[in-house]
């Protein structure tokens, strides 16, 4: 059975920085794309920033320059750098991964983390 288990979030003044850690875990796999994704309360779940296995990123506008992300496919674990931090940025951060049976290439499924909150205060 596969897990996306997230850490590294908590409360934080503006202008801060948080790091947030994401690590696929269970039978043995090989990952694709790993997203991370937020939700603020009333508001739709919305992408931040995605990383393919080869290293390419993607990442939301309004957190460009402020939001990294990155991964080690050695540990199956995806991350993402958070710096000037803002109110605006407060919300539940999920991780999300497509995950493949690695000696089979059998598409084992979409996952998502059980999500991290992130508060950030003015």
């Amino acid at each position: 059975q596969v897990q996306l288990v997230e850490s590294g979030g908590g409360l934080v003044r503006a202008g801060g920085s948080l790091r947030l850690s994401c690590t696929a875990s269970g039978r043995i796999f090989s990952i694709n794309a790993m997203e991370w994704y937020r939700q603020a309360p009333g508001k739709q779940r919305e992408l931040v920033a995605g990383i393919t296995s080869g290293g390419s990123t993607n990442t939301q506008d309004s957190v460009k320059g402020r939001f990294t992300i990155s991964r080690d496919n050695a540990k199956n674990t995806v991350y993402l750098q958070m710096n000037s931090l803002k109110p605006e940025d407060t919300a539940v951060y999920y991780c999300n991964a497509d995950i493949y049976d690695s000696a089979s290439g059998r598409y084992l499924g979409n996952y998502w983390g059980q999500g991290t909150q992130v508060t950030v205060s003015s």
